[in-house]
């Protein structure tokens, strides 16, 4: 990997357990040569992250919609920092630049970033890596529920398993750099009916 995309927060959280990953995420990212794609805020654990990065010497490259950017949430300091006109095409542009993603800590927006990211993946439009820095057992229970998606036979082992998960950035990094994507994962199967 090149560059990694990371989703999180435009929240600190309540709890800086939370503000420590998303530090320690921003440098081990940089401390690897690696970019940093992120979604442009200087806010909560996206502005967390983006500044652990740049602190530590690294590249990030933000891509923001015009309509945040003009809230002025938008990150002034970063290495790129490119204005898009939709949210659609901002996801597009972070996937079009990154080589792997990671979820940390967030809301519905991380949720359904990564989400859209992992159909993706189901779906062979990319083989990239993905995972979740699980800080302080924030993901814990989200990975219980999928678990449980696969055993009810709503979700193939092979698509589940594509989600790495790890509570250290170096090993999630570490994971993902090993990742070799399947080239012939089922997805669909018939059904009588």
């Amino acid at each position: 990997m090149k560059s990694v995309c990371v989703f999180c927060g435009s929240s600190p959280g309540h709890d800086p357990v939370h503000a420590e990953g998303a530090r320690a995420m921003g440098t081990v990212i940089a401390k690897r040569g690696l970019t940093l794609v992120y979604g442009g805020g200087a806010v909560g654990l996206m502005g967390i992250v983006a500044n652990a990065a740049l602190e530590a010497g690294g590249e990030v490259h933000g891509v923001i919609p015009r309509a945040l950017r003009e809230k002025e949430v938008g990150h002034n300091k970063l290495t790129r920092l490119e204005v898009v006109e939709t949210m659609h095409i901002r996801k597009a542009r972070m996937a079009e630049l990154s080589d792997g993603f990671i979820a940390m800590s967030g809301g519905i927006g991380t949720f359904e970033e990564i989400f859209e990211i992992w159909t993706w993946s189901q779906l062979g439009i990319h083989g990239k890596p993905l995972g979740f820095l699980n800080i302080d057992g924030f993901y814990d229970a989200l990975f219980a529920f999928l678990d449980n998606t696969t055993k009810a036979g709503f979700m193939w082992q092979a698509h589940r398993d594509m989600a790495m998960m790890e509570t250290d950035p170096a090993a999630l990094l570490d994971k993902m750099d090993a990742y070799k994507p399947q080239t012939q994962i089922k997805w669909v199967e018939k059904t009588e009916v």
